[in-house]
């Protein structure tokens, strides 16, 4: 039966995830980082919808848990599919693999009513994040040394990597969980009242059986969400996931609705992000990146350091001014953050831990690939390469151009850019359409199918 245990063995090999559109857009969210900007959100919404006073305000609090967005979809109490976020508008299926997370439940529980029988929806799309708990991610990962496998650089990695595994039976040895924010679309029975509150939908999914983020609630005023957001702040290391921030929701769902969405993200809903998280390292070195458009960008060259549960080894520092103005030197002890908790940066050195064997970067002035002169113009801050045939701009603007901000090309890659142009069967965007299966058949990793696919 569908709900059977032994759905939750896994074992079934799919050929690919197939995709599938939302019913309704998942969104992402705005992101505030300050107190100002919270009430600049707040403000906002009051912009928006003149006579909106902030006495009229409360908000769903939860901690901002960092996973993989999921959509379940349930007909008749019952798991119909399972949807990864995707691009919002359309997602994975990953359907088998979600059927082998222990705490989302494959069969609803249904509601209580006043007169004490139950009720069940005709269609229920329930939101979350598919994530591991730090204490489950370092247990897998001493498994997967002790048996010579891939180590996860943090539970966010591993528990995407898992969900969108083809063998269902990888899904099904990882410790996964389910914790839901939300709903998309709901169908009941005729006669049943609808939820009216944020906070009444988390409790009516938890009742029908999901888990709901630890220290969930409500706040009855934008003060109370500060206070609330400093408590959780001071959890962030003991809290058993990995978070990044707190998400504030407009409790009332009519008001929900009458503020509705900006062309990315709904108005009612922010996230408020935690400060970066920093760590202490040495800058080696500072190598210098020639890009498409001829700029030298100088790179961080670090001791590997683990931010946020990312291993940090290279940051961009801009430009010459850049490093000037944070006055760092090679061989400095140096502060480094995840900026938005995505891109590491440098902040700056630590100079009290100077000894006097540090030195400072001089920019080159030839271009690091071709050798040719570079030049800086009057009021600009980049150093360019003047030579247009250099071939690390030829590389760089293929990369650009098969990449998502260029024709979106799927199949090729940065690695596989290089190859074609070091076997001189590339040398500008319009000769990637002159390949041939057997001009990439004897490149690195290019197997029959792999050639058939590119």
């Amino acid at each position: 039966t569908p709900d059977s245990p032994t759905q939750r063995v896994g074992g079934k090999v799919l050929e690919s995830l197939p995709s599938k559109r939302h019913s309704l857009r998942m969104y992402s969210l705005d992101n505030v980082f300050t107190m100002q900007e919270w009430h600049d959100f707040v403000l906002k919404m009051q912009r928006f919808l003149p006579g909106l006073k902030q006495s009229d305000l409360s908000f769903w609090m939860e901690p901002k848990m960092d996973g993989l967005a999921m959509e379940l979809v349930y007909r008749k109490g019952l798991l119909d599919y399972a949807l990864t976020r995707g691009d919002g508008e359309t997602g994975e299926v990953v359907t088998e693999n979600m059927r082998t997370v222990r705490n989302m439940p494959v069969r609803l529980r249904g509601l209580k009513r006043e007169d004490g029988s139950t009720i069940m929806p005709e269609l229920l799309e329930v939101r979350g994040e598919v994530l591991m708990a730090k204490k489950d991610f370092e247990a897998l990962n001493a498994r997967q040394i002790k048996r010579g496998g891939k180590v996860f650089a943090n539970p966010r990695n591993a528990a995407a990597g898992s969900v969108r595994q083809l063998d269902s039976s990888v899904a099904a040895e990882r410790p996964l969980r389910f914790i839901s924010y939300g709903i998309g679309r709901v169908e009941w029975p005729g006669g049943h009242p609808a939820w009216k509150t944020q906070g009444e939908v988390m409790q009516g999914v938890r009742e029908m059986g999901f888990s709901i983020a630890p220290g969930a609630g409500l706040c009855t005023s934008i003060e109370e969400v500060e206070d609330w957001y400093h408590q959780l702040a001071g959890q962030r290391e003991s809290f058993p996931f990995e978070l990044d921030g707190a998400v504030a929701k407009v409790n009332d769902l009519g008001l929900q609705e009458e503020l509705g969405f900006t062309a990315r993200a709904p108005r009612f809903a922010v996230a408020f992000k935690f400060a970066a998280m920093q760590a202490a390292t040495r800058l080696n070195d500072i190598s210098i990146q020639v890009g498409r458009t001829g700029v030298l960008t100088p790179v961080a060259e670090l001791e590997p350091v683990n931010v946020g549960g990312v291993m940090v080894s290279r940051a961009t520092l801009h430009n010459e001014d850049e490093i000037r103005a944070k006055g760092v030197l090679i061989g400095d002890i140096v502060l480094v953050q995840r900026a938005g908790d995505v891109i590491p940066e440098v902040v700056g050195p630590i100079t009290d831990r100077r000894d006097g064997t540090e030195r400072e970067f001089t920019f080159p002035l030839e271009c690091p690939e071709c050798h040719n002169h570079v030049h800086r113009e009057p009021g600009e801050a980049a150093w360019r390469c003047v030579n247009r045939a250099c071939p690390a701009m030829r590389r760089e603007s293929i990369k650009h151009f098969v990449s998502k901000a260029g024709l979106d090309i799927q199949g090729i890659g940065g690695k596989l850019i290089e190859q074609l142009i070091d076997a001189e069967l590339i040398k500008n965007p319009a000769d990637l359409f002159h390949l041939k299966k057997e001009d990439i058949l004897g490149l690195e990793r290019m197997a029959e199918k792999s050639a058939v696919n590119t």
